[in-house]
This record gives C-alpha cells, sequence and structure tokens, in this order.
C-alpha cells in the first residue's frame, strides 16, 4: 500500500511537503513579479530618475534586475559660433537636416541672423553609440545602449528619426542669455524638443514671414509716416527684402482679404486661430489661386515682397492683432503647443535635472 508508506514514514513526507512549498512559492514570485518594459523615450533611458526602492511585497529578483540596468552614457560637446548655427552645428558632427530641426525648434525664441552673433557658445549633449558605451560600462551598458538605440524616434515635427547624432539637450548662450531644449518622447509616443518648463520648442506661430535683410521701420504708436509726413500709428513692422523674395503664413488661418487696399497696396490678411489675425502688405504678386475663405497652413507662401502702396522700396509691412489690437510682431506673445501635464511633466522634469548638469 502506497498510502500506508507514505504515512508510516515521516522523513518522506517531510520532503514531499518541502518540495511542494518550493513549488508554490516559485509559482508566487512568477506571478508577483511586475512585467517591466523597455523604456522608449530617447531621453528617459538616458535620464530617468533612480529606480524607487522596492517595498515588501516586491520580489528581491526584480530589484536585482533593476539595479543592473546600465548607467546611461553621455558626451558634451560645446562650439563658438565663428560665421552662423548651421557651420558651428556641423564642426560638431550634427547632420543638416538636424540642424535645420534645431532651428526650427529654436525659432520662436531666437533669430539666428540677428540674436546669435560671433563668440556665442553652442552646447549640446549627446547619448553615445553602443561601442562607445561598452567600452566604458562593458557588455551590460552595450545592452543597454543597443535597446535604446533600437527605440528610434520622430523628432520634432515627426519626420526624422532620434540617432546618436541627435542632440538630447542644446544650449545656446548669447552672452546676454542662456537658451535650452531638451529632447523627450511623451507617453503618447511623440517626440518634440521642449524648453525647461515642458512647453513645446516647436512654436505654432513663426515670428518672422520673410527672410528679411534688416528692420527698416519699427512697431510704434507715434511714427512721422515717410510718405504722408504726418505722425501716426504704424501698426506692424517693415522687414526690408528684395522683390520677389517669397513670404510665408506664420501660422494656420483663413484668408480674409487678398488684394488692394490704400496705403497697403496688394495686400493678404490672415484670421489666424484663436484670437490671432496678420496682415501682410506692399507685396509684389500674390500666390497663385490664392482667395478669401482659403485655409493657409504655417509656412505655406501666401504673396512676395514688393513695394505697392504708400512704401519708398520694397519691403514687407506685418501686423499681428490679437483680439483686433496690434501688437508689436517682434515682441507680441506667441502661442505654442500645450505644455506637458502629469505624468510627463513629472518625468520630464527628471530628465531636464539631469541634463541640466550635463549643460
Amino acid at each position: 500500500m502506497a498510502f500506508r508508506a507514505i504515512a508510516a514514514s515521516p522523513g518522506f513526507a517531510g520532503k514531499i511537503i518541502v518540495v511542494s512549498a518550493i513549488g508554490l512559492t516559485s509559482a508566487v514570485v512568477l506571478v508577483k513579479r511586475p512585467l517591466t518594459e523597455t523604456p522608449d523615450d530617447p531621453l528617459s533611458a538616458a535620464v530617468s530618475a533612480a529606480p524607487a526602492t522596492p517595498s515588501a511585497s516586491q520580489p528581491v529578483a526584480a530589484s536585482a534586475a533593476a539595479a543592473s540596468e546600465p548607467e546611461p552614457v553621455f558626451r558634451v560637446e560645446s562650439a563658438v559660433v565663428q560665421h552662423s548655427f548651421s557651420e558651428a552645428a556641423q564642426r560638431l558632427g550634427v547632420d543638416a537636416a538636424t540642424t535645420a530641426r534645431l532651428a526650427r525648434a529654436f525659432s520662436g525664441r531666437l533669430d539666428f541672423r540677428r540674436d546669435l552673433q560671433r563668440g556665442s557658445e553652442i552646447r549640446f549633449v549627446f547619448r553615445k553609440d553602443a561601442d562607445d558605451a561598452s567600452e566604458a560600462n562593458g557588455a551590460s551598458a552595450a545592452n543597454g545602449a543597443s535597446a535604446a538605440s533600437g527605440a528610434s524616434v520622430p523628432v520634432v515635427a515627426g519626420d526624422a528619426p532620434a540617432s546618436d547624432d541627435t542632440p538630447v539637450a542644446i544650449r545656446i548662450s548669447t552672452g546676454n542669455a542662456s537658451h535650452d531644449l531638451f529632447l523627450y518622447r511623451n507617453l503618447a509616443g511623440k517626440a518634440f524638443y521642449y524648453s525647461a518648463d515642458g512647453h513645446a520648442a516647436m512654436p505654432s506661430f513663426l515670428r518672422y514671414p520673410v527672410k528679411f535683410t534688416r528692420i527698416s521701420s519699427h512697431f510704434s504708436m507715434r511714427r512721422l509716416d515717410p510718405v504722408t509726413h504726418r505722425i501716426q500709428p504704424h501698426e506692424g513692422v517693415d522687414l526690408a527684402a528684395p522683390a520677389g523674395t517669397p513670404v510665408h503664413a506664420t501660422a494656420r488661418g483663413t484668408v480674409s482679404f487678398v488684394g488692394w487696399q490704400t496705403g497697403y497696396g496688394k495686400v493678404v490678411k490672415l484670421d489666424n486661430f484663436g484670437p490671432y489675425s496678420t496682415t501682410f502688405a506692399h507685396l509684389s504678386r500674390f500666390a497663385k489661386h490664392l482667395r478669401p475663405g482659403q485655409s493657409v497652413q504655417k509656412g505655406e507662401v501666401i504673396g512676395y515682397v514688393g513695394a505697392t502702396g504708400w512704401a519708398t522700396g520694397p519691403h514687407l509691412h506685418y501686423e499681428v492683432h490679437v483680439d483686433q489690437v496690434a501688437q508689436d510682431p517682434l515682441t507680441v506673445d506667441l502661442p505654442h503647443r500645450d505644455p506637458l501635464q502629469g505624468e510627463d511633466k513629472q518625468r520630464f522634469a527628471q530628465q531636464v535635472e539631469r541634463m541640466d548638469a550635463l549643460l
């Protein structure tokens, strides 16, 4: 009788109980162990806060696995501007496409032609590639860098992958001020550059509608008009540029007027989103097929620089109105995308703290 044999042998029964207990414990550990996903944020693996201390209910194996994750490896590069931002960036190995995206990201804060001077400093923080990480941290770091590099993400406008040549943090020092941007992939899976306060860098409203050579006349409520020779408001800014230079919509909107007006000459007026509206005057000609009621996108060509109307030379007269009140286009607060909120904001703040120490 097998049953009697087992019952008569306490030592054997004890072994069965021990084996059963071990099996049950293993089952509990397998069930209780949380599933951990590798973050696909280009910065989250790089600059996330240190893992929280596991609670009593968390298995030791899980905390050991977290502790074994390699520390991210970065390199910091800097350059002094000699001629232009693009020239300095390319000296540091940043490709032309990434340089152009960075210029767009800074466009709401800096005009590289006016604000960036010879001697300004640019600092970039890059993630090191897998080979560099392997040399620095050994095989485990190489595996971590490889996993991070597999999470390639669209940058800024979603049109290019993040790579070792894509800076995860940038600081531009002009002498009077410093301007920082940080690359972050939000919980929705989209990567953008953000300022330290969590606001998206890429503005929904461009500061300048044309590539100009100089500001020939500033915004003023009392200006001596060079044509009428009378003191009157100048509710915009005059941007001198060669005749025929393309003029771009500074934000998405709807064409409210396209035609001729006294003083303005050939003019385009747009109703933009929210309380914003914009005016583009003294044009030589309009973009083809432009008509009232038509929707236009930010950056779309709507006309070309001219000297029609009351103008003493080729330039663009550009106005920005907020709630139908004229504002100085060079200083008006421009709207940006919604800032980070909730968990995104907390994660981003941790990353900024780490990156800021490197800058």
